[in-house]
């Protein structure tokens, strides 16, 4: 860590705990947040209120290790992507266990990753926005231990930011990748070789711009299954190929290949181990980023290690506590959280566990079946022992959309207490 990043996160450890953060306890009003860390609270005897949302200590760290080594045994080097969690703290922990780098989306999450010191960053977007590259190149120019890669996907694209980059007077080229598309009606980057071949010659013609190589995200490929994210990750690294037969990385120290999102990052691994010789090493780049906290939904689904469990295994981190507060029949209740609270754009949370009375116990016969602002509607079968006042532990589907909900998270460890609270930036 350098003394910067030490110095940046000293910063949020000292912030004052307030009516901004959601959960916490009232009585911490004034303390700061190492002060209140200091206190290794319960969370559920010390005084946080309903809902609070918590990340397990246990599982966070696991999940941390465990694509430490799934990358360095397939020979990755690794960006995740630091949208999932916005988190400064996160990003410090993934960069110690490995991490090459940060991946981002926009320039203000870049901001974010460079005020705590983050020295590499991948930001997964054409960039063209006049003032953020101007933004861009004064960083680069005032840090020569910066490093930024950006996307580039259109000769209009390369056009805009040259102009923006001559016109900020930069002094150093932003280095850029070629994005090929997933294929036709997928989301971003170039459809076809020839279309990538016409955006590498307009970034060759400027002086702001240097190619360093190509990528692009799986995860859009239109019906995505083994095969097909296969075939387009093999397109990719032919992409890589033509390009470097046609010399166009000559001068560079590395070739960088780059793809990786949370659901198939067994197939680009397995892709990228049969990358041919090149003239120059290359940087094969995984950017998965939801594995920092896993979930109980969408990705615990589509989870690699499900299709290779002997790699190994991810946990769910993530953790909603909520609390009962009506039980207008024997068939349904409500809890005090809802889509202000709960990640919900691909399933709903999940009741895992009741606790009362410091007891705690399968939350049998309890399901979520929809969401208001501040409520959770649960159905309730004949063998659910619920009651007013119970606390609820839902489990949730989709981290890109759970951290963003609140601003300063508990991390508790398995008895409940709470060791650290992590700083979110949406």
């Amino acid at each position: 860590m350098t003394a910067d990043t030490a110095q940046s996160l000293a910063r949020l450890a000292a912030e004052r705990v307030d009516h901004r953060f959601k959960g916490l306890p009232p009585d911490a009003d004034g303390l700061t947040v190492a002060e209140l860390a200091g206190q290794r609270r319960n969370l559920f005897t010390g005084g946080f209120a309903t809902p609070v949302l918590a990340l397990s200590a246990e599982r966070l760290e696991h999940n941390l290790k465990l694509m430490e080594t799934y990358a360095a045994r397939h020979g990755l080097a690794f960006a995740p992507h630091g949208k999932t969690s916005m988190a400064p703290q996160l990003f410090q922990r993934q960069i110690e266990h490995g991490a090459w780098g940060i991946t981002l989306a926009v320039p203000h999450q870049v901001r974010v990753a460079r005020a705590f010191g983050t020295r590499r960053v991948f930001l997964a977007n054409e960039l063209v926005d006049a003032a953020a590259l101007r933004w861009i190149a004064a960083e680069l120019d005032a840090d020569p231990d910066f490093g930024l890669i950006c996307y580039v996907d259109s000769v209009r694209g390369v056009e805009l930011m040259d102009a923006a980059l001559r016109d900020a007077d930069a002094t150093r080229p932003v280095d850029v990748v070629v994005e090929l598309a997933a294929g036709d009606g997928a989301r971003t980057g170039v459809r076809t070789e020839t279309g990538c071949a016409a955006v590498a010659d307009a970034v060759a013609g400027t002086r702001t711009l240097r190619l360093v190589g190509v990528a692009g995200y799986e995860g859009e490929v239109p019906k995505a299954d083994t095969e097909r994210v296969t075939a387009w990750l093999r397109r990719l690294v032919a992409l890589a190929a033509d390009f470097d037969k046609a010399g166009r990385f000559a001068g560079l120290d590395e070739i960088v290949v780059s793809a990786g999102g949370s659901a198939w990052f067994d197939a680009v691994a397995e892709v990228f181990a049969q990358i041919p010789e090149l003239s120059l090493p290359v940087l094969k780049l995984l950017r998965s980023g939801a594995y920092v906290s896993h979930d109980d939904g969408h990705y615990r689904k589509l989870t690699p290690f499900n299709r290779v469990p002997e790699e190994g295994a991810l946990e769910p981190a993530f953790r909603l506590w909520t609390q009962v507060v009506s039980r207008p029949s024997a068939e349904q209740a409500f809890v005090n959280a809802g889509k202000r609270d709960a990640a919900y754009d691909l399933d709903l949370p999940f009741a895992q566990v009741i606790r009362r009375d410091d007891a705690e116990r399968p939350a049998t016969g309890v399901s979520v079946t929809a969401l208001s602002d501040q409520h959770a509607w649960l159905a309730t079968t004949p063998e659910a022992d619920l009651e007013v006042g119970d606390w609820v532990g839902l489990g949730l589907s989709h981290p890109c959309t759970s951290f963003d909900k609140w601003q300063l998270i508990p991390v508790a460890e398995a008895d409940g207490t709470v060791v650290d609270y992590v700083r979110t930036f949406f």
